[in-house]
């Protein structure tokens, strides 16, 4: 089911596809539901195996637009404090100057710019991520997991999706070498995304 917008590689003299009724039915505004979503990542340390992290604090809005799919955009801010990898010290270090520096960047935000449909339920979300005082621009790719109505008779979708970055990017160069050449962290990172949200009632 497309959510988003179609590549368009048609002639221009095309006449335009009716609307979807199933795609203008899911049409609204979803709150992220955070007990039932995830935001992590994944990274390779000492050269040799992968630390697996995830956020445990996050919001974020999803707006869907059934009729002008391209209209649809997302919005995710992230609680760096939140971090969890398993282990508290390494947790405290992710927080410190050294990483993400939480107490003076608090959030890590993502604000959507564009989103099309690259075939059948796979997805691409373009948008600006800002990590402390760095913006720059990712591309997340997601499949639409489908939508129901829960047993409390909300309305939800699902996503999940990730994306690969260089820390360095954002200004996250800390680092160690290692004695066997190498280095402790790797600048690749794997942003994962499992997304659950639930459409808001309509406005009377």
């Amino acid at each position: 089911m497309a959510l988003f917008n179609r590549k368009n590689t048609a002639p221009s003299t095309t006449a335009t596809l009716a609307v979807d009724p199933a795609l203008a039915a899911l049409t609204g505004t979803y709150t992220i539901d955070p007990a039932h979503s995830s935001i992590g990542f994944t990274v390779r340390h000492a050269m040799v195996t992968n630390v697996r992290g995830s956020f445990g604090e996050h919001e974020g809005t999803l707006t869907l637009d059934g009729t002008n799919p391209g209209a649809s955009t997302a919005s995710i801010d992230v609680k760096i404090a939140s971090v969890d990898t398993g282990i508290a010290d390494r947790d405290g270090h992710l927080v410190s100057a050294d990483f993400f520096d939480a107490e003076k960047f608090p959030r890590m935000t993502f604000r959507s710019t564009q989103a099309e449909q690259l075939g059948g339920d796979a997805y691409r979300v373009t948008g600006d991520l800002t990590i402390k005082d760095v913006t720059r621009p990712l591309s997340i790719d997601l499949e639409f997991n489908g939508s129901a109505t829960d047993v409390y008779g909300n309305e939800r979708v699902g996503f999940e999706g990730s994306a690969d970055i260089l820390r360095s990017d954002w200004g996250l160069t800390w680092n160690a070498a290692l004695e066997t050449g190498g280095v402790m962290v790797s600048d690749k990172v794997k942003l994962n995304f499992d997304i659950s949200a639930i459409k808001a009632a309509p406005q009377a």
